[in-house]
């Protein structure tokens, strides 16, 4: 069984901090500085002008003229998102996220800590509190989501049985669902444009014809409609190590750049480091002007040399939109041990095969788990395209 948890237009609510009326308004995260102009998450009062996530600002100020404008806050969603992940965790569960206010984990393993899935819903639902969360219980994920969808802050929507239950349950939803995944979400126009509108329509076409229109995109669709779903992959819990710098004042140039090199010999001089090199981190910054900047790195080889960070770190200073009062680094995954030593004797074919699992893991932590896969032949005569080959996870050791 997959539990769910959805936290509604969190990074509006984030943003709006202690200033929870506003989300009784027509109100909307303001695009980013410097970057296109959309708006981000909109209140359930915007809604009901027509105004939509990912919307132009000037469609969505023509459909809303009262609507007002939040600056987003980046930093502080991923900050406040991590710390919520760990309370999870505190409760044995391995968490999934898909996205800030969205997470996955499963009930094997929490069924007889916690009494069963009623006592496992009361747990997250301590966990998270005072934050109104919607938890939906169902055979598979996307089913789970569609659960939560449907559930209400002090109850819990559970959908009990197999595949077969959570086809049933999923029939009724409409076919916009599909947009939560990003595989699918190109799915939902032209579907809707062939007249299917939920997701118990899309179940009973034919496989090979949705193949044909639409390719894997169209599979994947349909195994989501029937109750089906890929299964978790739980994050690895890490540690969290952060330096946090307040400048006196708005600077740039190579102010700005020695304010870098500081954070960077904090950052690496940090006991809980213990050596370890470092393999991606995040740069970020609150600005003068309200809102914050968050920017991710990671380096091409696991790095603890300070030198080498900032040359990789100082190029992405002048990608801030606007004055900072605040410069922050963090560790989001560490290396290896800094003192590996070496064999003193490597022939090629060692060489070559270090260098790739090197450049597997650079790719995974830019990319994700995804980023590197083996090709396997399992009919390469058939006449269907997707049933010559498969991907399958690759493991360079």
């Amino acid at each position: 069984m997959m539990i769910c948890v959805l936290l509604p237009r969190y990074a509006l609510a984030v943003a709006a901090g202690e200033r929870e009326a506003l989300l009784r308004e027509p109100v909307a995260l303001a695009p980013e500085p410097g970057r296109e102009q959309f708006v981000g998450e909109v209140s359930a009062a915007a809604e009901a002008f027509g105004v939509r996530d990912r919307m132009r600002l000037g469609e969505a100020l023509a459909r809303c003229p009262e609507l007002r404008l939040l600056a987003s806050d980046p930093a502080g969603v991923a900050e406040s998102w991590e710390r919520l992940l760990g309370r999870l965790e505190l409760i044995g569960a391995a968490v999934a996220p898909e996205r800030p206010g969205l997470a996955y984990f499963e009930t094997r393993g929490l069924l007889g800590l916690h009494g069963g899935i009623g006592g496992i819903v009361a747990a997250a639902r301590r966990t998270l509190a005072p934050r109104a969360v919607r938890i939906g219980a169902a055979p598979s994920a996307f089913c789970a989501l569609a659960a939560a969808g449907r559930a209400r802050p002090r109850r819990a929507e559970i959908v009990d049985g197999d595949a077969a239950a959570a086809r049933v349950f999923l029939s009724s939803e409409p076919i916009a669902l599909l947009r939560v995944r990003e595989s699918t979400a190109a799915l939902v126009e032209p579907l809707s444009r062939l007249g299917v509108r939920t997701l118990g329509e899309l179940a009973e076409l034919d496989h090979a014809a949705l193949a044909d229109r639409f390719g894997a995109a169209g599979l994947e669709a349909l195994r989501l409609a029937g109750g089906r779903d890929a299964p978790l992959r739980p994050r690895v819990p890490g540690e969290r190590l952060q330096e946090r710098l307040e400048l006196p004042e708005a600077i740039s140039g190579p102010q700005l750049e020695r304010a870098l090199e500081l954070l960077v010999d904090r950052l690496l001089s940090r006991l809980e480091r213990r050596g370890r090199t470092l393999r991606a981190v995040v740069l970020s910054a609150t600005l003068v002007e309200g809102g914050t900047w968050r920017v991710r790195r990671s380096f091409r080889e696991a790095l603890a040399d300070p030198a080498r960070m900032r040359l990789a770190l100082a190029p992405r200073l002048s990608e801030l939109p606007a004055p900072a009062e605040a410069l922050a680094l963090s560790v989001e995954r560490f290396g290896p041990p800094a003192g590996d030593q070496r064999a003193l004797l490597d022939d090629d074919a060692a060489q070559r095969d270090g260098r790739l699992r090197e450049g597997v893991r650079q790719a995974r932590v830019a990319a994700g788990p995804d980023a590197a896969l083996r090709v396997l032949a399992l009919d390469p005569d058939s006449r269907v395209p997707e049933r010559r080959v498969v991907l399958a996870p690759y493991d360079p050791s």
